[in-house]
């Protein structure tokens, strides 16, 4: 059996656009990521982002280094996550995407390990895989790179 050629046109053209589509879709900071421990190279943890009505806020899903206690607890934080399960404790607040731009920002992310909180800049990277991570306070700050959990 032959298709004629306008549905084989439309086939073909909607392959494109779901194609297209799922490549888009890499290109935000929502999912699973892993965040490497800077100094070691060794997984830290896993961190899961999710978008409510185009603000981003993450988590922590797992603690993944070799000798992490899972039952940690925030002791270093000073405001509502004070003495908080690291598990399930969110790190990112409020991110919204630059109009026009493949950049999330406006919000804030905390570093668990001394309980400040720092502005925040996401840009996905290598096409959706990776996602450049910057807190800073003033001119001052730090950029990580996390891995996309497939």
């Amino acid at each position: 059996m032959t298709l004629p050629k306008t549905l084989k046109r439309l086939i073909v053209g909607a392959a494109a656009m779901l194609t297209l589509a799922a490549a888009q879709a890499q290109m935000t900071p929502v999912g699973s990521w892993h965040s490497m421990d800077e100094k070691t190279g060794e997984l830290k943890s896993l961190i899961v982002i999710t978008d409510t009505g185009g603000v981003l806020n993450g988590h922590i899903e797992k603690l993944l280094r070799k000798d992490a206690d899972q039952k940690k607890r925030c002791t270093e934080c000073s405001d509502d996550r004070k003495d908080k399960p690291m598990l399930g404790l969110e790190i990112i607040r409020g991110a919204k995407q630059v109009e026009g731009k493949e950049v999330w920002e406006g919000g804030k992310i905390l570093d668990p390990e001394n309980g400040k909180n720092y502005t925040l800049r996401m840009t996905p990277i290598e096409d959706g895989k990776k996602l450049e991570v910057r807190g800073s306070i003033a001119f001052f700050g730090r950029t990580q790179t996390w891995v996309r959990v497939p």
